[in-house]
């Protein structure tokens, strides 16, 4: 092995364990503004994390990195059911198997073979570069899916909301009552929003509204606001069962429309072995008539 790349990633190794050894030994402060965010209730408190499991690794990690996440990312996270710890725990974990695997393995093979270590360390950089941003790719590429699941889910909500408020519960009641059916990522996310509401000792539409524009869920938006007519004493067993119609009718246009999609797309291969099958026919004339 070349003794300057040893040196240098002797170097950055001992580097990167110094400074790791620094950032677990050094107490963390957190920063002004989000203390005053906190104590003006602009900025939720974070969740505890369990007492144990890769989730305590996830905590420790963000507390000493503290490296941000954009809103995009916490709405896929809400809307998978998982918290941000536990994704930047998978994280590192795929950063250091993508980083170990192909370096034991040249490590391995230039003991047995005596191969040259250069490329199995590189390997092992690309891996770990890899391995790091894997859990972002598959989470970005189960958006479509999640929030269809999640579409359905709130369209099953609101059959249950118009179910309690045929039975003479109020909006209130009827929204608490439907949420507690089920444990689906979205009915606990609106039974959160739901006894926030209810512990601040405000209407719960404009919790609803507010969980609504944060996961991209303008059907429990629209619900929302015909929720907080309520208040206002108005009839709304008609108003909430035709809204909830039109948002049946509009998402079921929207699964013909994907479904018309991937007809099309399955189409292209049916007609690759046609033409296939047709220039078993054409090649031989024109190539009698190439040779003419």
């Amino acid at each position: 092995m070349n003794p300057l790349l040893l040196a240098v990633a002797t170097g950055a190794l001992l580097g990167f364990g110094l400074w790791a050894f620094a950032g677990a030994a050094l107490p963390v402060r957190p920063r002004l503004a989000d203390a005053l965010d906190l104590l003006d209730g602009r900025l939720s408190a974070p969740a505890e994390p369990p007492g144990g499991g890769i989730d305590r690794l996830g905590a420790r990690l963000r507390s000493r990195l503290r490296r941000p996440v954009s809103a995009a990312t916490l709405r896929r996270l809400r809307l998978a059911g998982r918290s941000v710890q536990r994704h930047d725990a998978h994280k590192v974990l795929g950063a250091f198997a993508g980083l170990l695997l192909p370096v034991l393995l040249g490590a391995a093979l230039s003991a047995l073979l005596g191969t040259s270590p250069a490329v199995p360390a590189l390997v092992g950089l690309a891996g770990g570069v890899a391995g790091f941003l894997l859990p972002d790719l598959l989470l970005r590429s189960a958006d479509g899916e999640r929030t269809e699941d999640a579409t359905e889910a709130l369209l099953t909500y609101f059959d249950l909301v118009t179910l309690e408020r045929l039975a003479n519960a109020s909006g209130s009641q009827a929204l608490r009552s439907a949420a507690a059916v089920s444990d689906v990522t979205v009915f606990a996310a609106i039974r959160d929003a739901l006894e926030r509401a209810r512990l601040e000792q405000r209407p719960p539409y404009p919790e609803l509204r507010r969980l609504g524009t944060e996961l991209e869920l303008p059907a429990l938006v629209d619900v929302a606001d015909v929720m907080a007519l309520d208040e206002a004493g108005a009839s709304l067993s008609v108003a909430l069962r035709a809204r909830v119609k039109e948002l049946r009718d509009a998402h079921l246009t929207q699964t013909r429309i994907a479904a018309s999609a991937v007809s099309e797309r399955m189409a292209v291969f049916m007609v690759v072995p046609s033409l296939v099958f047709g220039l078993f026919f054409l090649v031989p004339p024109i190539l009698r008539l190439l040779g003419s």
